[in-house]
């Protein structure tokens, strides 16, 4: 049985042996343990017969948007619904928050797309929106805004957006 819950600071390092061999095959980004200790009110983790299997996280972009990252499963069990019910719990936080469109940048479009991503090129934030946004020094933002200042996205992955 899944189940999902906040992640808490006593996972992190757990979250990110979950997340390192994704980064190693460049499919996510690897951070620093700082960086998971900063974003740890963000994560939800999956765990299945008390261990941590899964992690994803939602990050506020906007009044009105958020990115889900950082969502991985253990190899071991991936196919088994880890992933699913990670993101089902994402995107009901991101209604929570009253959030009504979420954003990812991914490798696996066909799962996402099986959740109501769509990909998306181009602008999809109004001008004064985009123009606070910038002020953002997060380089996931600054990738959501497809901004010149971000490396080019020699990764391959896909811009997807769903509306809630």
């Amino acid at each position: 049985m899944i189940q999902i819950r906040p992640a808490l600071p006593a996972d992190v390092r757990a979250i990110k042996r979950l997340v390192e061999p994704y980064a190693q095959r460049r499919i996510l980004l690897g951070k620093d343990l700082v960086d998971y200790y900063e974003s740890v009110q963000e994560f939800f983790v999956a765990e299945t017969d008390g261990a941590l299997v899964g992690c994803g996280a939602l990050h506020v972009m906007w009044e009105d948007l958020g990115e889900v990252r950082t969502l991985a499963v253990d190899e071991r069990v991936l196919k088994t619904g880890v992933g699913h019910t990670l993101l089902e719990r994402l995107l009901e936080r991101a209604r929570e928050l009253g959030l009504t469109r979420v954003f990812c940048l991914t490798f696996e479009v066909d799962f996402f797309r099986e959740h109501g991503f769509e990909p998306v090129a181009g602008a999809v934030v109004e001008p004064e929106v985009f123009t606070e946004i910038l002020r953002s020094r997060d380089d996931g933002v600054a990738e959501f805004l497809d901004l010149a200042r971000v490396k080019p996205n020699t990764l391959g992955n896909t811009r997807m957006l769903r509306n809630l």
